[in-house]
Protein backbone atom coordinates (compact mmCIF):
# COMPACT_ATOMS: atom_id res chain seq x y z
CA UNK A 1 0.00 0.00 0.00
CA UNK A 2 1.56 2.85 -0.86
CA UNK A 3 0.66 7.12 0.59
CA UNK A 4 0.14 7.74 3.85
CA UNK A 5 -3.10 6.68 4.09
CA UNK A 6 -2.33 3.54 5.73
CA UNK A 7 -6.18 2.16 5.50
CA UNK A 8 -7.40 5.06 7.18
CA UNK A 9 -11.03 5.87 5.53
CA UNK A 10 -11.71 9.05 3.88
CA UNK A 11 -15.07 10.62 3.01
CA UNK A 12 -15.43 12.73 0.18
CA UNK A 13 -18.72 14.85 -0.91
CA UNK A 14 -19.42 16.34 -4.33
CA UNK A 15 -17.74 12.99 -5.47
CA UNK A 16 -18.93 12.87 -8.48
CA UNK A 17 -17.81 16.71 -9.53
CA UNK A 18 -14.70 16.98 -10.96
CA UNK A 19 -12.61 18.72 -7.63
CA UNK A 20 -14.23 15.81 -5.49
CA UNK A 21 -13.65 13.22 -8.19
CA UNK A 22 -9.93 14.41 -8.67
CA UNK A 23 -9.88 14.29 -4.45
CA UNK A 24 -11.27 10.49 -4.49
CA UNK A 25 -8.36 9.54 -7.07
CA UNK A 26 -5.73 11.23 -5.03
CA UNK A 27 -6.93 9.86 -1.89
CA UNK A 28 -6.93 6.55 -3.15
CA UNK A 29 -3.29 6.74 -4.38
CA UNK A 30 -2.45 7.49 -0.91
CA UNK A 31 -3.54 4.73 0.00
CA UNK A 32 -7.20 5.27 2.45
CA UNK A 33 -10.58 3.63 1.78
CA UNK A 34 -12.04 5.82 0.08
CA UNK A 35 -16.13 7.07 0.32
CA UNK A 36 -17.54 8.90 -2.39
CA UNK A 37 -20.51 10.81 -1.49
CA UNK A 38 -22.90 12.61 -3.83
CA UNK A 39 -26.57 12.44 -4.86
CA UNK A 40 -26.02 11.56 -8.24
CA UNK A 41 -26.35 7.60 -7.65
CA UNK A 42 -25.89 6.64 -11.62
CA UNK A 43 -23.04 9.17 -12.08
CA UNK A 44 -21.07 7.52 -8.88
CA UNK A 45 -21.09 4.03 -8.71
CA UNK A 46 -19.03 3.44 -11.97
CA UNK A 47 -16.77 7.02 -11.00
CA UNK A 48 -15.95 4.81 -7.49
CA UNK A 49 -15.59 1.82 -9.42
CA UNK A 50 -12.84 3.38 -11.34
CA UNK A 51 -10.45 3.90 -8.77
CA UNK A 52 -12.08 0.96 -6.15
CA UNK A 53 -13.59 3.39 -3.72
CA UNK A 54 -17.26 2.95 -2.55
CA UNK A 55 -19.61 4.88 -3.48
CA UNK A 56 -22.37 6.09 -1.48
CA UNK A 57 -25.59 8.19 -2.55
CA UNK A 58 -27.40 10.47 -0.40
CA UNK A 59 -28.51 14.06 0.00
CA UNK A 60 -25.82 15.35 2.27
CA UNK A 61 -28.19 18.54 2.46
CA UNK A 62 -30.89 16.90 4.37
CA UNK A 63 -29.99 16.02 7.99
CA UNK A 64 -31.71 12.86 8.34
CA UNK A 65 -30.37 11.46 4.93
CA UNK A 66 -26.75 12.63 6.04
CA UNK A 67 -26.68 10.77 8.95
CA UNK A 68 -28.28 7.94 7.54
CA UNK A 69 -25.45 7.60 4.95
CA UNK A 70 -23.02 8.55 7.47
CA UNK A 71 -23.94 5.48 10.02
CA UNK A 72 -24.00 3.41 6.29
CA UNK A 73 -20.28 4.39 5.58
CA UNK A 74 -19.07 3.80 9.10
CA UNK A 75 -20.86 0.54 9.11
CA UNK A 76 -19.31 -0.84 5.94
CA UNK A 77 -15.66 1.03 6.13
CA UNK A 78 -14.88 1.56 9.61
CA UNK A 79 -14.37 5.24 11.50
CA UNK A 80 -13.86 8.32 9.55
CA UNK A 81 -10.39 9.70 9.75
CA UNK A 82 -10.32 12.06 6.51
CA UNK A 83 -14.05 14.03 5.45
CA UNK A 84 -13.27 16.07 2.62
CA UNK A 85 -16.57 18.78 2.35
CA UNK A 86 -17.11 19.08 -1.06
CA UNK A 87 -20.46 19.47 -2.00
CA UNK A 88 -21.64 22.10 -3.79
CA UNK A 89 -23.90 24.27 -5.77
CA UNK A 90 -23.57 27.80 -7.50
CA UNK A 91 -25.61 30.54 -7.89
CA UNK A 92 -25.14 33.67 -9.79
CA UNK A 93 -28.20 35.35 -8.86
CA UNK A 94 -27.56 39.27 -6.53
CA UNK A 95 -29.52 39.57 -3.90
CA UNK A 96 -32.74 41.26 -5.79
CA UNK A 97 -32.44 37.84 -8.28
CA UNK A 98 -32.19 35.47 -5.40
CA UNK A 99 -35.65 33.61 -4.02
CA UNK A 100 -35.85 32.46 -0.89
CA UNK A 101 -36.42 29.26 -1.81
CA UNK A 102 -32.80 29.62 -3.95
CA UNK A 103 -31.20 31.26 -0.91
CA UNK A 104 -32.23 27.99 1.28
CA UNK A 105 -31.69 25.63 -1.48
CA UNK A 106 -27.76 26.93 -1.58
CA UNK A 107 -26.72 27.32 2.05
CA UNK A 108 -28.66 23.80 2.63
CA UNK A 109 -26.04 22.25 0.16
CA UNK A 110 -23.00 24.22 0.71
CA UNK A 111 -23.16 25.10 4.09
CA UNK A 112 -25.67 23.08 6.06
CA UNK A 113 -24.07 19.36 5.20
CA UNK A 114 -20.88 20.31 5.89
CA UNK A 115 -22.30 21.50 9.65
CA UNK A 116 -24.10 18.18 9.60
CA UNK A 117 -21.10 15.50 8.37
CA UNK A 118 -18.41 17.45 10.37
CA UNK A 119 -21.26 16.82 13.48
CA UNK A 120 -21.12 13.30 12.94
CA UNK A 121 -17.28 13.06 12.32
CA UNK A 122 -15.97 14.62 15.13
CA UNK A 123 -16.80 12.96 18.09
CA UNK A 124 -14.97 9.38 16.44
CA UNK A 125 -12.15 11.77 15.40
CA UNK A 126 -11.57 13.09 18.78
CA UNK A 127 -11.91 9.70 19.96
CA UNK A 128 -9.10 7.81 17.97
CA UNK A 129 -7.08 11.38 18.93
CA UNK A 130 -6.69 11.83 15.05
CA UNK A 131 -9.17 13.17 12.37
CA UNK A 132 -8.64 15.95 9.20
CA UNK A 133 -11.60 17.98 7.75
CA UNK A 134 -11.08 20.13 4.73
CA UNK A 135 -13.72 22.49 3.77
CA UNK A 136 -13.88 23.87 0.39
CA UNK A 137 -14.73 27.58 0.49
CA UNK A 138 -14.24 30.27 -2.65
CA UNK A 139 -12.31 33.16 -3.40
CA UNK A 140 -16.01 34.87 -3.58
CA UNK A 141 -16.17 34.70 0.44
CA UNK A 142 -12.99 37.48 0.05
CA UNK A 143 -13.97 38.84 -2.99
CA UNK A 144 -17.46 39.66 -2.74
CA UNK A 145 -18.82 37.25 -5.84
CA UNK A 146 -16.65 38.66 -8.77
CA UNK A 147 -19.38 36.46 -10.88
CA UNK A 148 -20.92 34.51 -7.79
CA UNK A 149 -24.12 35.41 -6.91
CA UNK A 150 -25.29 36.65 -3.35
CA UNK A 151 -26.28 33.30 -1.60
CA UNK A 152 -22.99 31.66 -2.96
CA UNK A 153 -20.73 34.10 -1.67
CA UNK A 154 -22.54 34.13 1.48
CA UNK A 155 -22.35 30.52 2.01
CA UNK A 156 -18.58 30.13 1.62
CA UNK A 157 -18.04 33.47 3.83
CA UNK A 158 -20.20 31.07 6.31
CA UNK A 159 -17.93 28.19 5.38
CA UNK A 160 -14.74 30.05 6.49
CA UNK A 161 -16.44 30.39 9.88
CA UNK A 162 -17.50 26.88 10.53
CA UNK A 163 -13.88 26.50 9.63
CA UNK A 164 -12.38 28.38 12.40
CA UNK A 165 -15.04 27.60 14.83
CA UNK A 166 -14.33 23.36 14.55
CA UNK A 167 -10.70 23.89 14.35
CA UNK A 168 -10.82 25.85 18.04
CA UNK A 169 -12.84 23.22 19.58
CA UNK A 170 -10.90 20.02 17.89
CA UNK A 171 -7.35 20.95 18.01
CA UNK A 172 -6.68 19.88 21.30
CA UNK A 173 -8.29 16.28 20.06
CA UNK A 174 -5.05 16.25 17.31
CA UNK A 175 -7.84 16.82 14.89
CA UNK A 176 -7.53 19.92 12.51
CA UNK A 177 -9.95 21.82 10.32
CA UNK A 178 -8.80 24.22 7.26
CA UNK A 179 -10.04 25.31 4.06
CA UNK A 180 -9.46 26.10 0.55
CA UNK A 181 -10.63 28.63 -1.18
CA UNK A 182 -10.29 27.74 -4.95
CA UNK A 183 -11.31 30.18 -8.21
CA UNK A 184 -12.33 29.19 -11.01
CA UNK A 185 -11.16 25.87 -11.17
CA UNK A 186 -12.28 23.84 -14.13
CA UNK A 187 -15.67 22.19 -13.48
CA UNK A 188 -18.94 22.70 -14.83
CA UNK A 189 -19.56 26.26 -12.65
CA UNK A 190 -16.61 28.22 -14.77
CA UNK A 191 -17.18 26.06 -18.60
CA UNK A 192 -20.53 25.67 -17.90
CA UNK A 193 -22.42 28.25 -16.31
CA UNK A 194 -20.11 31.37 -17.52
CA UNK A 195 -20.48 32.68 -20.55
CA UNK A 196 -17.42 32.60 -23.61
CA UNK A 197 -17.56 36.59 -22.82
CA UNK A 198 -17.35 36.07 -18.50
CA UNK A 199 -14.29 33.64 -19.16
CA UNK A 200 -12.41 35.45 -21.06
CA UNK A 201 -12.75 38.49 -19.19
CA UNK A 202 -11.54 36.18 -15.92
CA UNK A 203 -8.67 34.93 -17.75
CA UNK A 204 -7.34 38.64 -18.02
CA UNK A 205 -7.71 39.22 -14.64
CA UNK A 206 -5.91 36.29 -13.47
CA UNK A 207 -2.44 36.90 -13.29
CA UNK A 208 -0.99 33.24 -14.37
CA UNK A 209 -3.33 33.22 -17.33
CA UNK A 210 -5.23 29.94 -16.92
CA UNK A 211 -8.13 28.26 -14.93
CA UNK A 212 -7.38 26.03 -11.91
CA UNK A 213 -6.94 22.43 -12.97
CA UNK A 214 -8.59 19.96 -10.83
CA UNK A 215 -5.49 17.95 -9.89
CA UNK A 216 -4.45 21.43 -8.16
CA UNK A 217 -7.11 21.18 -5.49
CA UNK A 218 -6.37 17.79 -5.26
CA UNK A 219 -3.13 18.54 -4.47
CA UNK A 220 -3.84 21.29 -1.91
CA UNK A 221 -5.94 18.83 -0.11
CA UNK A 222 -2.75 16.35 0.40
CA UNK A 223 -0.77 18.81 1.62
CA UNK A 224 -3.29 19.08 4.45
CA UNK A 225 -3.70 15.55 4.87
CA UNK A 226 0.15 14.84 5.60
CA UNK A 227 1.69 13.81 8.84
CA UNK A 228 4.10 16.85 8.57
CA UNK A 229 0.60 19.37 8.27
CA UNK A 230 -0.74 18.38 11.50
CA UNK A 231 0.34 21.80 12.82
CA UNK A 232 -1.72 23.86 10.52
CA UNK A 233 -5.43 23.90 11.76
CA UNK A 234 -7.81 27.30 10.74
CA UNK A 235 -6.34 27.96 7.77
CA UNK A 236 -7.33 29.04 4.57
CA UNK A 237 -5.38 28.06 1.94
CA UNK A 238 -5.99 30.55 -1.49
CA UNK A 239 -5.98 29.08 -4.70
CA UNK A 240 -6.58 31.83 -7.42
CA UNK A 241 -3.68 32.35 -9.47
CA UNK A 242 -2.77 35.64 -8.04
CA UNK A 243 -6.39 36.98 -8.35
CA UNK A 244 -6.35 37.95 -5.06
CA UNK A 245 -3.74 38.51 -2.09
CA UNK A 246 -4.18 39.32 1.77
Amino acid sequence: MSGFGGGRVALVTGAAGTMGYATAQMLTAEGFAVALADIDAARLQPMANAIGGHAFAFDVADPEAAEAGYREIVKALGPISVLVNNAGILSNNKAAETTPAEWRKVMAVNLDSAFYLSRLALPGMKTQRFGRIVNTCSLAMKSGGLTAGTAYTTSKGAMQALTFSLARESASFGVTVNGIAPAYVKTPMVTEQLTEEQRQALLKQIPVGRFCEPEEFAHCVRFFLSPLSGFITGEILDLNGGLHFD
